[in-house]
Formats: structure tokens, sequence, C-alpha cells
């Protein structure tokens, strides 16, 4: 017995001892992730399907019991205060008050979080319990390079980025005196100096998933890079030489996991994956469901209002790709708004799609909830084709500038060379006549320049009194301007005036070989 016991106390110690060495030398850190938010804090029905996704109480409440297993850092990748009518109507104070009950350890500014206004985003940055992060943003108050934070024994320095687009994404003037460096440029001077600092290096990432892959090539000694801007379901982690690139879709409907192990520093192992969320019965976090029903009472309050009904889906999903229903049907309403002969506007502009069914004014504010107004600008048939151009020249990438057209019908082929891709184009069934003028309706962002739309800008500054005064467009080239009365307005009116509605595609964008 006694020299049982002995060999048992033997035993006993080295299994503490390779217990204790495998701690020290497999230390732990899970990295739970969301992006492109957008204020969705309710479960819906993605267009196409039927199955309800998101929920912010039950992506919450993954969150809990994820945390429960092992330490853990919780990231937003940007676009989470800006979209849904739950976050619009009070300019994305709910969606923080939401990230501080959840405890984010920080986010990264998207180009949408400006959507607001300098003086907004700083009020939220003030609010909000953990970083707001933008190394290559300069000028711009309440915003911060990097954090660095100790968990489980590691240090991880957290960088964040945002896309060098965010001037043509959003208004010109909530930009106004922000300068936006390269992100490449500006993580090559912060990964450089937190590298001995810093045990894990995450990039949070707002630049689309295509150019993350790219930055994950060119500036070496990031470790993850937790992305979003591109919408990507990213299901299991992308190698990119050491570098892991990560992203979670959109709208609260995924959550990203990733655990990495570390040895001396150094990380040996790392296993990742996409938990989509889905509104279980009894499931759901009660704090954030109390966060989430206290914002969306007073929503309905105002927006529950029954305006008309939809004979058919009206897709929203695809106006980046693609003519559709419902960015045939919003440009019709822009081109006759503004008597115009035609009417461009950019898909990225249309955040969702409407079920057929009723028509509340919420939905309506949900498909347009960007404070933009109807102009009508007088335009050269050479300005209109330059439009078109530009308009597909990045439809690989799902970019927000692809038109949807009225008025308008055209061809353009995806492989022909950017700027030769538009072919066949005409107004009012009659081929375009290149130095004609004509009046073209559109909205105040793409007239001041935004999404990179040169021809609008150029026609316009044209105007022997162009100015933006106050954020309006002003000048002798343009025929109508009511910075009066938001587009969404004008589409509510509409709707209530018509009762019933049932847009369909009908051939003016049509894409060839």
């Amino acid at each position: 017995m006694k020299r049982f016991l002995q060999v048992l106390s033997v035993l006993f110690i080295v299994l503490q001892l390779f217990v204790t060495r495998g701690y020290a030398a497999g230390k732990v850190l899970r990295i739970l992730h969301v992006n492109d938010f957008h204020g969705f804090a309710e479960p819906y029905k993605p267009y196409g399907s039927d199955e309800m996704l998101g929920g912010m109480a039950w992506l919450a409440a993954a969150v809990e019991d994820l945390r429960k297993e092992r330490p853990t850092m919780l990231l937003a990748a940007g676009d989470m205060i800006q979209g849904n009518n739950w976050a619009n109507l009070f300019q994305g104070e709910p969606v923080v008050e939401m990230m501080n009950a959840m405890k984010f350890d920080a986010m990264v500014a998207g180009n949408h979080e400006f959507d607001f206004g300098q003086e907004v985003l700083k009020r939220r940055s003030g609010e909000a319990m953990f970083p707001v992060l933008a190394a290559n943003v300069q000028g711009m108050e309440g915003l911060k390079p990097y954090m660095l934070k100790e968990i489980n024994g590691i240090t991880i320095a957290v960088i964040g980025v945002v896309t060098e687009e965010t001037p043509l994404t959003t208004h010109p003037r909530n930009v106004t005196g922000l300068k936006f460096i390269a992100p490449e440029e500006a993580l090559n001077r912060y990964v450089r100096e937190l590298r001995p600092r810093a045990d894990v290096i995450i990039v949070l990432s707002h630049l689309g998933h295509n150019v993350d892959r790219q930055l994950a090539e060119k500036v070496s000694g990031i470790d993850v890079i937790v992305g979003g801007h591109s919408h990507t379901k990213v299901e299991k982690p992308v190698l990119i030489g050491k570098t892991v690139v990560l992203q979670a879709w959109e709208h609260g409907k995924a959550l990203g996991v990733l655990d990495l192990t570390l040895d001396d520093r150094k990380i040996i192992k790392a296993e990742g994956r996409l938990v989509e969320v889905r509104p279980l019965p009894g499931r759901e976090n009660k704090e954030i469901a109390a966060i989430v029903e206290k914002y969306r009472s007073r929503v309905d309050a105002v927006l529950d209002e029954k305006i008309g009904e939809a004979g058919l889906d009206l897709d929203g999903q695809n106006t980046r790709k693609r003519e559709t229903n419902l960015g045939n049907f919003l440009a019709d309403i822009v081109r006759s708004a503004a008597n115009a002969d035609a009417a461009i506007i950019g898909g990225g502009s249309i955040r969702t799609s409407m079920k057929q069914g009723v028509i509340k004014v919420k939905h309506v504010y949900a498909v347009a909830p960007f404070n933009n107004y109807i102009v009508g600008i007088r335009l050269t048939g050479q300005h209109i084709k330059d439009a078109l151009e530009h308009g597909v020249s990045a439809i690989a990438d799902d970019a927000g500038r692809f038109p949807q057209v009225s008025g308008i019908r055209f061809r353009y082929s995806r492989s022909a060379p950017v700027g030769k891709k538009v072919t066949e184009v005409s107004v009012n069934n009659s081929p375009l006549v290149m130095d004609k003028e004509y009046i073209v309706a559109t909205d105040d962002f793409l007239a001041a320049g935004g999404d990179g739309y040169k021809a609008f800008g150029e026609a316009v500054r044209s105007s022997k009194d162009f100015a933006i005064v106050g954020g309006a467009v002003m000048g002798e080239k343009l025929v109508y301007n009511n910075s009066g009365r938001w587009l969404r307005d004008v589409v509510i009116d509409h709707i209530r005036a018509k009762k019933e509605i049932a847009p369909v595609v009908e051939g003016r964008i049509t894409e060839v070989e």
C-alpha cells in the first residue's frame, strides 16, 4: 500500500506538471465578431427566403454561451449604427446602448458611421464603453487608431481601418475636413509599432473581403483580419500566408467565431466558423430583448401606418448587380417628381427589399434610409454615357454605384474594359445623342459626386453660379431641386396615392457577353 501511494503521488506530480506546462504552452483566445449590422435588431426573412434569421437578443445569447467556454474578445467590423429604422430614427443611439450591454471590446468605424455627420459620430463614440477605431482617418475627434488589451495573459493589439472610398459613399458634407489615408500605409506604421508589444495583432477592417485578402499579402505581421463592408459570408477562415482572414455576413444573421491557441507568443492553431442566428423561442437574452423592444415601440408609434399593398416581392437585394423591380420603381418615382427625361440612382442607396403584402411607412424608411432629396440636372448625352460607364465599372465588386434607371435602356459587357462596357444607350426609346442635353433626375448624393459619379459633378460645376450651400446643390444646370423633402417621403406619398404597386423588371439594363 505504501509503495502504491508513492507511485500514485509521483503520477499526480507528473500530471500536474503536464497540465501546467500544457496550459502555459497552449493559451487560448476566442474572438467573436459581427459586421455590417446596419441596425437590424429584429429577426427578418431575407429576400427570397421564408426563414427568419438574425435578432440581436438571440445573437447576444449566443455570445453569452460562447464566452463561458474560454477567454473571449467581442469585435464589430463597422457599419453598425446606420441602416434600419430601429437605428436611424435615433441616429444610432440604440445600437451603442445595445453594444455596451453586450460588452463589446472594440469596433471600427465603417463608412456609414459617418452618415449622420461628424458631430453625431463624436456623440456615439463618446457614449460607447469601448473604443471606436480608425487608424487611417485624420482629423476626426473621438476615433482612435488602435487599442491594446490583455486577456488570459495574452496581449492583443486591435487596429482599425475603414475604406478610403468613404468620402464617395457618404454625403461630402459628412467628411468635410477629414483625410482618409491608404489603409496599407496606416497598417505598416502601426503593425511595426505594436508588434514588439503584442502577442496577437488583429486588424479590424471595413474594407471588403477582397481588399482584406490583398492586405494580408502586402502587410506582414498581421495575425488576423476581422473584416466587414462587403457583407461576405466567409464560413471558414481564409489563410493568406500567416494571416487569418474572416467576415461574418451581415445584419446579425451570423456570429463569427475564431479560436486561437498560442505557444510562446505565437499562434499555433486557428479554428473558425460561423454560427447562424435564429430566433428560437425562449433562447433570447432578456436584457438585449428589452433594449430592442424599448426602441421598437417608439419606432412603431411613428412608422406603423399602413400606406398601401405590394402585389409581389420587391427586390432590394440585387440592386448592386442588375436591374430589379424595386430599382425600377424608385427610379420611376425620382424621374416623375423632377419631370425629367430620365433618372439614374445608385443601387447602393436601396438598403433592403419589401415583401409582398402590406406596406407601412417603416418599410419605405428601411428601403431608403438616407437623408437624400431629388434633383434634376441638365446633362449631355456624353455625360449620361459617362455616368452609366461609371455605374457598371465595378460590378464584380457589387459596388453601390451600379445604376438603377428610368427612361433609359442600355446594354453592357462585364468583360469589356472599364470605360468601354456600355453600348446601345437610348433615352425614351430614341438613341442617345452625345451633344444633346437631357434632364436627368437623381439624388443630391450623386449630384454632389457621391459614389464617384463625376459626370453629375462636372455638369453641375459647369454652371456659372454653382455652389453647395449647407449641403444643398445649386447652379444654373439644375432644373429641379427640392431640398425640403426626403426621397423616402416622396415614395411614401406615391404609394399612398397608388394604393397598390406591382413593379416588374422590363429589360432596361441588359448584360451581354
